[in-house]
This record gives C-alpha cells, sequence and structure tokens, in this order.
C-alpha cells in the first residue's frame, strides 16, 4: 500500500524536489545568511554580520526620520554619482521614534535599501556627536573600506571626483575637509559648550558638512569608544579625538561646508546648506552641460589653513579664493 501512495504521488514529489525544495532553501539561505546589503541594514537588530560589505568609498548622510523629502532629493542627483558598489546609507536615530515612525521607515528602507537606523540614539542635534560615534564604530564593524565622506543631507557631494582622487592618492591617516582652527567656545545660546575645557578655543577640526576620513582613523574611534568624551557639535567633537594623532590633517577650499555656502564653483566637492531645488539644479547642471554651476559666484571670502601658525591665527580670509 505504501509503494501504490508512494507512485500516486510520485509527480507531486518530483515537482517539490525538482523547483520547490531549491527555492525553499535559497529562502533559508537568504535568511540566515543573508546578503550584506541587506544586513548592512538589519544587523543594528542584534544580528551578528555574515560578512564584511567590500567598497572603497563608504558614504553615511546623517539626516533625520522626517526629512524624507531630502532624503529622496539626494537620492535623485548627487547620490547617483559613483561606482554601483558603493556604500551609501542615510542614518537615523530611532531611539524616541513611535511605532508608527519606525513602520514608515521600515517601509521606506524596503522599497530603497539606504536606511542605517540607530535604535539606541536619540535623534537631536544635541546627541548628534553620540550619533557619529555610533555610525563610525557601526561601519568599522561591518564595512571593509578605505575611506568614510561623512556628510549633511543639505549638501551636495561630487562623490565620482572625490572617489578618483582618493585612488589616486591611496593615503592612509587622512582627515580631509575645510579646517576650523579659531573658533571660540560658544557659552551660551543653542550651540553652549560647557564641557569643552580643554582650552578657551577648539583644536582645528574639519567642519561638518562633510568630510573624510580613512579607515585607520574610523578604526581608531570604534576602539577607543568607551574612552572618548562627547562635546556640543559632532565636527569638533571628531576633531578633539583625533587632535593627539599624528595624521594628515588636510585643508581644502573645495570643500564648502561652512553653517552658509560660500558660493558656487565647479571645483566644489561638498556644497553645504543646498535646498532640495538647488540639488537637482546643480544635478542637472551637470548632466547636460558638465560642469556644476550654471553661473559661478561667491557669497563669501575663504582662507588658505596657515598650519605653521598658531591656530587662533590660522584662518585669515581672502578675496579671490574659491
Amino acid at each position: 500500500m505504501l509503494c501504490r501512495r508512494f507512485r500516486r504521488h510520485s509527480s507531486t514529489i518530483f515537482v517539490f524536489l525538482l523547483f520547490l525544495l531549491p527555492m525553499y532553501l535559497g529562502i533559508l539561505y537568504i535568511l540566515n545568511c543573508g546578503d550584506p546589503i541587506i544586513d548592512s541594514y538589519i544587523v543594528q537588530r542584534d544580528r551578528e554580520p555574515v560578512e564584511k560589505y567590500q567598497t572603497f568609498l563608504a558614504v553615511l548622510v546623517t539626516t533625520s526620520s522626517n526629512n524624507i523629502e531630502r532624503r529622496d532629493a539626494v537620492r535623485e542627483t548627487w547620490l547617483t554619482y559613483g561606482n554601483s558598489s558603493m556604500f551609501k546609507r542615510f542614518v537615523i536615530g530611532t531611539a524616541s521614534a513611535d511605532p508608527n515612525e519606525i513602520a514608515r521607515l521600515d517601509r521606506e528602507n524596503w522599497g530603497k535599501g539606504d536606511l542605517l537606523l540607530l535604535p539606541d540614539v536619540h535623534d537631536s542635534y544635541a546627541t548628534l556627536s553620540l550619533k557619529v560615534l555610533h555610525m563610525l564604530t557601526w561601519l568599522d564593524r561591518h564595512v571593509d573600506f578605505k575611506y568614510v565622506l561623512k556628510v549633511d543631507d543639505d549638501s551636495f557631494a561630487r562623490l565620482d571626483v572625490m572617489e578618483k582622487e582618493l585612488r589616486q592618492r591611496n593615503e592612509e591617516a587622512l582627515y580631509w575637509g575645510f579646517f576650523h582652527g579659531d573658533a571660540k567656545v560658544p557659552k551660551e545660546g543653542p550651540l553652549e559648550d560647557h564641557d569643552w575645557v580643554l582650552c578657551d578655543r577648539y583644536v582645528p577640526y574639519a567642519l561638518g558638512g562633510g568630510y573624510v576620513l580613512s579607515a585607520d582613523l574610523v578604526h581608531y574611534i570604534a576602539t577607543n569608544v568607551d574612552s572618548l568624551k562627547l562635546y556640543r557639535s559632532e565636527d569638533v567633537t571628531v576633531g578633539a579625538w583625533l587632535g593627539p594623532l599624528n595624521i594628515k590633517r588636510e585643508h581644502d577650499v573645495r570643500f564648502d561646508t561652512m553653517n552658509h555656502s560660500r558660493g558656487c564653483s565647479n571645483q566644489y566637492l561638498v556644497t553645504h546648506k543646498q535646498s532640495e531645488n538647488e540639488m537637482r539644479k546643480k544635478h542637472h547642471q551637470l548632466q547636460t552641460k558638465g560642469r556644476l554651476c550654471e553661473t559661478e559666484y561667491r557669497k563669501a571670502k575663504s582662507y588658505i589653513y596657515d598650519w605653521a601658525v598658531l591656530p587662533s591665527q590660522c584662518c585669515k580670509k581672502k578675496s579671490g579664493i574659491i
């Protein structure tokens, strides 16, 4: 009788073995072994990465939950630059997010696949230093990279140009951006910083609209995560963490990363304080004319950082510098 039943269902069993079993095993593989791209979002929920994602340049864009329109503008414009293997993530702290907000972010990530959610970080300016610490530590653990660009979601970045230059340079211990060395420590107002007691000015730091760190510096930060002091501003904090180290601090005027844009130059690598419309205009210019600006102009003076003098004398603004 058992043989008759087997013969009766043999065709069904054959179909299962031939078609459905491989599909079933494939699903199990994805769920248990995972794709490093998928895991880049999931692992923060207490899952160990199976393997590190391989990339030359990683891009971490700090954003907030509600900035969906700004993220979409970035996705449609400058985030399309660079090669397809470039690791790109929008970073959001979700410790204060309600279930509806989490569900909305999950839906967004299901469709876009480019969110990195940090469940232990409250998303606010006051916790931005902690957010950067968590995201760099996460990156060091889960991604095999050479450099990382930390950038705000209201910046426009030339990823293609930056990647090409970094590949040509191939430097370690690199801290690359637009440096500020004579910043006074605010003691009142929204940026007040009573925790800074090292001196009456901040140590030199690259402005937070966008800067590049080599992987060895990120690893240093991740290794010493429990010993690092957090300050009010994330860019100041990163500068303080790296202050004692023998590294290459490269001031580059092509990083337009002050708290207001200095204008438009076709040479700019990062332009801060851009609206969604301005991003799309720059992207259109690049696609149709091959240049960033419809017309180049300057709204503010710039400076070449003088590393031969004290930080308080470093940054004399002059005309004629982009």
